[in-house]
């Protein structure tokens, strides 16, 4: 490739996986072509036409260094990641939690990667990469039309799995005088909404979603479905107290107005700063939006619920990475071409920036003539890396202390991570920000 062809760059999506790549870039002083289709047609799960669209849900997972979730922030956080940065501004209380107020996050996102300067941003709908210049497919998993055919082409096929988003409802339309404010344990500042159940309002509830209709869907396999995201009534059918041992898990959450745990509870997340719209927490649904409304309003305390956005499902992609893919996530058969993303079979909003930032920064590296990087195996970023690019039967894959090993104690293997990770970014020279999330 020559000089002129290298400094072209293109990233093809604004989901968080490409709006950390070209922040990556950006902040180097390299300009970015951002070819984003929202503003002219939008995917069944997209709505806004902000970078960074949340979708499933507003929550980034825990911030624990004892969990990997936040391991792999406290990671992305010494690279100076956009996503993180934006999280924390636009951060809603949810416990342990990062959850986010989702329209703010977004807007966090896109102003400022635009006051750089540096983005350009182009409304089309991508059918193929260019013939010139590095391109980044940073799509998602609903990438459809044209691309995805060439994608197929490309990679020789790509795998499916099904995934699922949780009903919003209106803060206003919770009734109070039943519901109750608390953490799990008291750990927290008050920061969940609880509808309490005896059993038989639980059994008549359960009997209501196992024999409730649900949108079809082509080819729809229950194998398919992401293990994080299994829709409620999945849950309930695989057993009458299946919901109870889990996202209706009452443990830790004692109601103050008896004194006693109850026999199920479901929790509510604030869904925006002003604390005006409420998510059910673990209620991935496809149930038909009739059906939602009928069972959400079975739930004490929310039996005027106003639903401001129902459940869906969708078919999630993802291509077979450690076949096509090398270690920097480019297109072996191409190595102008990256990809980024939940394409790439990492599952989750983080491991998606993360992606991102890994090749936005080895991307920058290349246009400036230096050796791109791999992160250190034995870091949460790094793990996850090997295991898309290496895996022998690939899976979508989410962060976890499997990936790294270590040992059973938990926060040591994290802060030895943590020390690794800084010393690769002293010897790549890379930036490295002091303090912590």
């Amino acid at each position: 490739m020559n000089e002129q062809k290298i400094q072209e760059i293109h990233v093809v999506g604004a989901g968080l996986a490409g709006s950390e790549v070209a922040w990556q870039l950006v902040k180097k002083g390299h300009k970015v072509v951002i070819h984003e289709m929202k503003r002219i047609k939008k995917s069944p799960v997209h709505t806004s036409n902000l970078f960074a669209e949340l979708v499933c849900s507003n929550s980034l997972k825990s911030m624990d260094l004892k969990n990997a979730e936040g391991l792999l922030k406290e990671e992305m956080r010494l690279f100076g990641s956009l996503i993180l940065d934006c999280a924390m501004e636009n951060r809603v209380p949810a416990g342990k939690a990062l959850a986010v107020d989702r329209e703010k996050f977004a807007k966090c996102v896109t102003e400022k990667l635009l006051k750089t300067g540096l983005v350009e941003v182009v409304d089309e709908e991508v059918k193929e990469p260019g013939s010139e210049g590095i391109w980044v497919i940073a799509t998602g998993p609903t990438t459809d039309g044209e691309l995805a055919e060439w994608i197929k082409k490309v990679t020789g096929g790509v795998l499916n799995f099904f995934d699922a988003v949780a009903p919003i409802i209106s803060a206003e339309s919770i009734n109070m005088d039943v519901c109750y404010v608390a953490d799990r344990y008291g750990v927290g500042s008050g920061d969940y909404i609880n509808c309490p159940m005896n059993k038989e309002q639980y059994e008549a509830f359960w009997e209501a979603i196992v024999n409730a209709e649900v949108v079809e869907m082509d080819d729809f396999d229950r194998k398919l479905l992401f293990e994080r995201c299994q829709p409620i009534e999945e849950i309930a059918r695989s057993g009458k107290d299946a919901m109870r041992y889990g996202p209706l898990r009452p443990v830790g959450l004692r109601d103050p107005k008896t004194g006693k745990e109850p026999y199920a509870v479901v929790q509510l997340r604030k869904e925006n700063v002003e604390g005006t719209m409420y998510n059910l927490v673990g209620f991935q649904t496809r149930l038909k939006w009739g059906e939602q409304l009928r069972i959400i309003r079975m739930i004490p305390g929310l039996e005027n619920a106003e639903i401001l956005r129902y459940g869906v499902m969708h078919r999630n992609s993802y291509i077979e990475s450690p076949k096509v893919l090398d270690k920097f996530l480019r297109l072996k058969s191409d190595p102008r071409i990256f990809f980024a993303g939940q394409i790439t079979g990492v599952e989750g909003y983080v491991e998606s920036a993360m992606t991102g930032l890994y090749v936005g920064l080895n991307i920058a590296r290349l246009v400036e003539g230096k050796e791109m990087v791999e992160f250190p195996r034995k870091t949460m970023c790094g793990a996850l890396i090997d295991y898309i690019t290496s895996a022998h039967e690939l899976k979508p894959m989410y962060a976890n202390f499997g990936l790294i090993g270590g040992g059973k104690n938990r926060e040591k293997v994290a802060q030895k991570a943590l020390e690794e990770m800084k010393q690769f970014i002293e010897s790549t020279g890379e930036k490295h920000i002091e303090g912590g999330i």
